[in-house]
Formats: structure tokens, sequence, C-alpha cells
């Protein structure tokens, strides 16, 4: 059986992990994690890894023998977003059990140790916040987030608890940097770019930066039948306007996304005239200063709206998250093994945010994207071919073998 014959049948058997049949719904700290805990503990185990849970939830898979030498990660996340694919987070675990499969008799060959992490939750679903398993190993965790509650107001405290996991203790899995080679992560592309080149993977060049934007337009509401039109201060005719020019000016910045996502209307009335408009405007580049030049761009299209239906209006930042760009040695690495493996390395942005934009500040991160059918993503029609998840397997392992023939230097 090829490792990615072996690949689709994990990923079929983790699926019924979940708490829908159509797509998969598997949430952090929930009897379904637990399952998954059960499945991937296998995986780890048929690899040859020492296998433990962490105190922010991330299982553990360890080389054994492997004290005293620097640590090689792969990882990703093991939920997922209500009814989604079979392959969002989870095949980048179960791709690196595979690819640390073939060492497993080998172990003490290496010059270094190799972990598996499988977080809990990057998705953000369950919980209004994520990446806590990352953001721990880096030192970088918020002890406020433990007190957020779900949707039934259960804490995540209260959630972690019932798996046996003791939030508090999360504070102190801060690793150290000296100690750490890197992290890689392999994902499914969520795009069209891998399927359009006819790739199965491709190298991930940055993982983008993100920033969101309220804006809020205020007019005059009236009788939709007698208030004449030169008349109006439609709030909404601003947001169109906005809404209308954003695709435009965002397609003149190559590399750069914009999206308004969010909208909420007042009075919301068939026969009212919109009084306020509130809606959001999020921006996505993997280079921050584009990102920041796009935002003054924006904040002058509101403006103009605004002046020309005479409305007011106002635009705020409320979120930011800077670009990651990948290291630049790791990035070599997984080229070089794209090559040995018998393709092309494609480099090729991420457009979206995984662990590996928190694991950046611990160490060096790098990526390498999968092809997924029509690009499709979050979806139940998720999908990765048996064939692609194997090709991905094999440049993992020859990135290991890479980097043990480069010697462990950081």
């Amino acid at each position: 059986m090829t490792d990615g014959d072996r690949a689709e049948q994990m990923l079929a058997e983790i699926a019924a992990a979940s708490t829908t049949t159509e797509g998969v719904t598997r949430l952090p700290w929930t009897d379904q994690h637990r399952a998954a805990v059960i499945v991937m503990t296998g995986w780890m185990q048929d690899a040859g890894l020492e296998v433990q849970m962490d105190a922010a939830g991330t299982l553990v898979g360890r080389s054994p023998g492997g004290r005293g030498k620097p640590v090689l990660l792969f990882g990703s996340h093991q939920d997922s977003v209500r009814s989604g694919g079979r392959y969002d987070g989870i095949m980048g675990i179960c791709l690196a059990c595979l690819a640390a499969r073939r060492f497993r008799d080998r172990w003490d060959a290496l010059p270094f140790a190799v972990e598996v992490l499988a977080f809990a939750d990057e998705e953000g679903v369950r919980f209004p916040t994520a990446l806590i398993g990352p953001r721990a190993l880096a030192g970088t965790l918020d002890p406020a987030v433990f007190d957020l509650p779900d949707a039934e107001g259960v804490t995540m405290r209260a959630a972690m608890a019932g798996m046996g996991v003791d939030a508090d203790a999360a504070l102190g899995l801060a690793r150290d940097p000296a100690r750490i080679l890197g992290y890689v992560e392999a994902h499914i592309e969520q795009g069209p770019v891998l399927e359009d080149q006819g790739l199965p993977v491709g190298v991930v060049t940055g993982i983008c930066g993100i920033s969101r934007y309220a804006v809020e337009v205020t007019g005059e509401t009236g009788h939709a039948g007698t208030v004449p039109m030169e008349g109006r201060k439609d709030a909404l005719v601003t947001a169109s306007k906005v809404i209308a020019a954003l695709p435009d000016l965002a397609a003149a910045n190559p590399g750069l996304r914009a999206t308004v996502g969010w909208l909420d209307i007042a009075p919301n009335a068939v026969n009212g005239i919109p009084s306020r408009v509130r809606m959001t405007v999020e921006t996505r580049s993997v280079d921050d200063a584009e990102r920041a030049d796009f935002a003054e761009e924006i904040a002058a299209l509101v403006s103009d709206a605004a002046t020309a239906t005479r409305t007011d209006a106002t635009f705020a930042r409320t979120y930011d998250q800077p670009a990651v760009t990948c290291d630049p040695r790791l990035m070599a690495l997984l080229e070089q093994a794209t090559t040995q493996a018998g393709c092309d390395p494609l480099p090729l942005p991420s457009g979206a945010t995984h662990d590996a934009s928190a694991m950046a500040d611990l160490c060096g991160v790098a990526m390498l994207f999968v092809r997924c059918r029509g690009g499709v993503s979050h979806r139940p029609d998720e999908y990765a071919s048996a064939a692609d998840m194997g090709v991905a397997v094999e440049v993992m392992a020859r990135m290991i073998e890479g980097l043990a023939a480069e010697g462990p230097a950081t």
C-alpha cells in the first residue's frame, strides 16, 4: 500500500469523529476531539513516536532517544469548521505521521529529534479565539482566553478541564527557540493555483497578514415613497459605492485581497430609507506595507463616497495580524525535496492563516501546499487525491533526509 493510499484510509477513519455526517464538524474539547485523539495516538505510535498530550491540548508525538538533540517540528490542527472537509488541518497531521513512519527504525541516525504536533484549535469556531497550542509553545499565549465562553456559556478553561487538561499549566509550555530547528506544516492549498499549474504540491513563500476595518455610514431615514431622490441621504447608497469600487481598487494591487463580508442596515425596512449601515472590510496580503498603503486608499474611498451622498462615515481598524515570511533555509530544503520527488517546486503565497503563523513567533516556519480539487475548502466536497498526498509524504521525508545531510545548525 502506498503512503497516499494509507493517508486516504486514515483520513476516512478520523472523519467519523464528527457531529455531522455531511462533512466534518469536530470542535475542540468535545467527544469528537477525544475520539480523534485516540485515532491520532495510533498514527503516532505506528510511526514509532512517543505520545503525550501537553497542557494546551496539543497531542505531541516525539521520536525516541532524542534527548539533548535539537528538534524539527511538524504539525497542523485537528479541529474543523462546521460541516467542513476531511482534509483541512487534519491532513497535515496525517502526512507528518506517515513521513515520520519512514524513520521509525532509524531515529538514532538523525542528528535531531522529530516531533509531530496535533493542535487542538486553529479554526476558532467554538471559542472566539484560536491557535492556543502554537501560542503556548511560542510563549505568546494570553491567559485571558481561558475565560472566554462558547455559545453555551462554557468557558475554555472548563472545556479543557473536561479533557483532563490544566489550562494554567499551558502558560509554562514555551519552548527554547535555540533548540528548535523549525516548524513545517503540510496543508491543502485552499485555492486553484496548483490545479491550474498541473502540480501536486507547492512551496509556500509566506502567510498573509490580515487587517480588518469597521465602516459606519450615517444618513437620514425617511419614507421610501415621499422623500424625493435628490433630497435623500441614503447610507446604503454610500456603502454600495464603497462595495462596488473595492474590487477594482484591490485588483490594482497584485497579491492583495479585499472583502466586505458583513453588513448591518438600519432601519432595514422595506419602505424605509437606510439611515445607518455598518460593515466590515478585510484585507489580506503577504506584504504588510502594501496592506497599510491600501488602508489609506480605502479610507479615501469611504470619505469620497460619503461626500458624494451627503452622509457621514467613519473608518477604523479593528484587527491587524502581520504577515509571516517563510524561512529561506526550510523553503530551500522543501524545494530540493520537491525536485527529488520529481516535481517542479512552485513557490506560492498563502492567502489563509495557519498554525504556522503563530509558530513563527518561536522559530522559522515553512509550509507545503497540496493540490485540492477545484480549490475548494471548508466544504464537504473538499478533496485531495491519494496520489498527491503520497507526493507530499515523499517530499516531507526527503526534507528530513536533506536536513540530516546538511547538519542541524540553527
